[in-house]
């Protein structure tokens, strides 16, 4: 029995390595190159534990690290859709969910619910440790694109107010950390790579 859920684990391990190769729209801090998914998690999990301290509640970290870890597993079937995506809606889609269920599938059934149950957690946003980790899931993008001038929001010409809206997830996590993504967004205007 043991053997045959190590066996289950293992398959999960390698499919999951298939994140490495999803591109993301955004590129790496001061970079010309595109993030990967798997690059992005990790960030985001280790932003995390560094800024825990400024969330807006106290949190379970475990659990803000796993939403991390395993947030974009489902877009190795579903694929990355970029957030200023102005043809396809960067929510939950059927898609998504049909990726999660076949994924996180590949484990012993336990594990499987446990992962979908945390995905599911993340997507909806409304538990602290959620809207913590969805915080960071939009910061980081803003702190690449602000590296790279502009980066995504000039190649694809997005504005001041669509970025702003997106971005306003961060205060509900974090008021004092949207406080600084605030100021970045406002200084970005200022030096012309974010057009109003």
């Amino acid at each position: 029995m043991e053997s045959a859920i190590l066996s289950l684990q293992i398959e999960f391990i390698k499919e999951v390595d298939k994140l490495k190769y999803i591109l993301r729209k955004t590129k790496l801090l001061n970079s010309d190159r595109r993030e990967n998914d798997a690059e992005h998690s990790w960030h985001l999990a280790l932003m995390a534990l560094v800024l825990a301290e400024h969330a807006n509640f106290p949190l379970n970290m475990l659990r803000v690290i796993k939403m991390l870890l395993i947030h974009d597993i489902v877009e190795i079937d579903a694929g990355d859709t970029f957030i200023y995506d102005t043809q396809k809606s960067h929510d939950n889609t059927v898609e998504e969910r049909a990726a999660a269920k076949r994924i996180f599938g590949l484990l012993p059934e336990e594990q499987a619910a446990e992962f979908i149950a945390v995905w599911e957690e993340f997507e909806a946003g409304q538990t602290n440790e959620a809207k913590f980790a969805r915080a960071m899931d939009r910061l980081e993008p803003l702190l690449q694109n602000a590296s790279n001038k502009g980066g995504t929001w000039a190649e694809f010409s997005v504005k001041y107010d669509k970025v702003y809206a997106k971005k306003q997830v961060i205060q509900q996590g974090s008021t004092q950390i949207w406080r600084y993504a605030e100021q970045l967004l406002n200084d970005s205007v200022e030096k012309g790579i974010l057009k109003k």
